[in-house]
């Protein structure tokens, strides 16, 4: 072995030890920030590494160069400038297109391979099938993901045609040249088989899942996008795609089952479709009784101005409206007049995972008042206002009973306060498509308004209220 081939293996081990440490900062709010730039240093180190190997190969020719610089370039700047560019508000958006780019290059790698190398050793060509059946599955079905969080794709479910019939199809034909494949016995068609079924079976695994499970599905297609990542790396013998790819096929594999959890559904559910679709589901509606109590901000301002204890529940509506800093200023004069304030976050809350904590933790939140849901729902009998703002299925006490489209979905116990102020836009139903029983409480009243200005118009009811 040479020198250099020793100082690009220290550099690889020093990437994946980078990518270790990363993950581990990652568990914590406080040290994320700095997980996070450890494992980008991980990933430019890694990357020179390669680019170097490559640059030093006789074998690449100089147009072969010149296209790789350039592609680098490019993505290189489209990626930090959509990074800079993107609200928060369109984070899911962007972490799905990440897995589809991630996933459509794992297996473009794996095909390339192939059509390059023609006969595979079972060594290579076992993980090669892999590597392309799930980087196709990840690159169709982030696409579609990341179409139904933008609204270019309805965010309702979307039944294929023939159904199950359809996907028991492709996952047959898929799954066959996927075995011939990797036993060596497969040609070109068999590989275009393979690439062409799993996009396809992408599309049809997510277009039928409905909004409330998109946190879950966005992180079984970063789960995806890891282990096609490693599978690539088996291919072509490289330790930091192994790596790398092995740590976020594993993070996210653990990150979805505990999303899941958080939902009380299996992912074999959430794949077979999304809340609403099952037969059982029955549509909750108000009864004719049902009154909904409507507040002013004077109303609400005075209910929290001289409030002990108060939780604060976020949800979509507060991203969509961009009202973070807003609700941080509002927390900060309550906390300056002696009232605790806290967060209750749902696991599923927003879009994505952790997408609450970030956007938070944007607006200047303290971390110690962000509690998890085990954490906050024993404390909310002791909460003297739970403030909503833009949260639905998460906080809805149909999920307590069965025959509904969330039954057994864990829930926010806001209900359990003594006294509730709803921030909304309208009557409008969540993903979940059935009122929210909390909005007939008649402890809840209800502030119909857009978050931010709702928001600014509490803080300054509060000011005028304690002079």
């Amino acid at each position: 072995m040479s020198a250099f081939d020793t100082v690009i293996r220290l550099v690889y081990l020093a990437a994946a030890t980078c990518f270790v440490l990363g993950l581990h900062l990652m568990n914590s709010p406080v040290t994320a920030r700095r997980g996070n730039l450890l494992s980008a240093a991980g990933m430019v180190g890694g990357v020179v590494a390669a680019a170097t190997v490559l640059v030093r190969a006789q074998s690449v020719s100089m147009t072969a160069r010149i296209v790789l610089a350039a592609g680098a370039a490019f993505g290189a700047g489209l990626g930090l400038l959509a990074a800079r560019r993107v609200k928060m508000t369109a984070m899911p958006q962007l972490v799905s297109l990440f897995n589809a780019v991630g996933g459509g290059a794992a297996a473009l790698v794996g095909v390339h391979d192939f059509v390059r190398s023609g006969a595979l050793s079972a060594q290579v060509s076992i993980p090669l099938a892999v590597d392309v059946l799930i980087g196709a599955v990840t690159l169709a079905g982030s696409l579609i993901a990341s179409g139904k969080l933008q609204g270019w794709i309805p965010g309702r479910p979307i039944l294929v045609s023939g159904g199950r019939a359809t996907t028991v199809a492709l996952v047959v034909a898929t799954l066959t040249a996927a075995v011939l494949l990797g036993a060596g016995f497969g040609g070109t068609a068999t590989l275009a088989v393979l690439a062409l079924g799993a996009l396809a079976f992408g599309v049809v695994m997510v277009l039928p899942i409905g909004g409330a499970d998109m946190p879950v599905v966005i992180s079984l297609l970063n789960a995806f996008t890891g282990t096609a990542v490693a599978m690539a790396g088996f291919v072509i013998g490289n330790t930091v795609l192994i790596t790398a790819g092995a740590l976020v096929g594993a993070s996210g594999a653990i990150l979805t089952r505990l999303m899941a959890d958080a939902m009380n559904r299996s992912i074999g559910a959430i794949i077979v479709g999304g809340f609403g679709t099952g037969d059982s589901a029955t549509p909750v509606a108000a009864g004719p009784d049902a009154r909904i109590r409507s507040l002013s901000a004077d109303d609400a301002a005075i209910q929290l101005a001289y409030a002990a204890k108060v939780a604060v529940v976020p949800g979509y509506g507060l991203a969509a409206a961009q009202a973070q800093h807003e609700l941080a200023e509002l927390a900060e004069l309550l906390e300056s007049r002696g009232v605790e304030v806290s967060y209750a976050v749902h696991p599923v809350a927003g879009r994505m995972p952790g997408h609450m904590n970030v956007l938070l933790a944007e607006a200047g939140v303290p971390y110690g008042q962000l509690k998890e849901m085990d954490q906050i729902n024993p404390e909310f009998g002791q909460v003297d206002v739970a403030l909503v703002v833009g949260a639905n299925d998460v906080t809805n006490p149909a999920a307590r009973r069965p025959g509904t489209a969330i039954s057994g979905m864990p829930i926010l116990d806001v209900d359990r306060a003594k006294s509730v102020i709803v921030i909304k836009r309208s009557m409008g139903h969540g993903y979940a498509g059935i009122d929210n029983e909390l909005y007939t409480d008649p402890k809840t009243g209800m502030y119909f308004a857009d978050a931010k200005k709702a928001l600014t118009g509490l803080t300054a009811a509060v000011k005028v209220l304690v002079g």
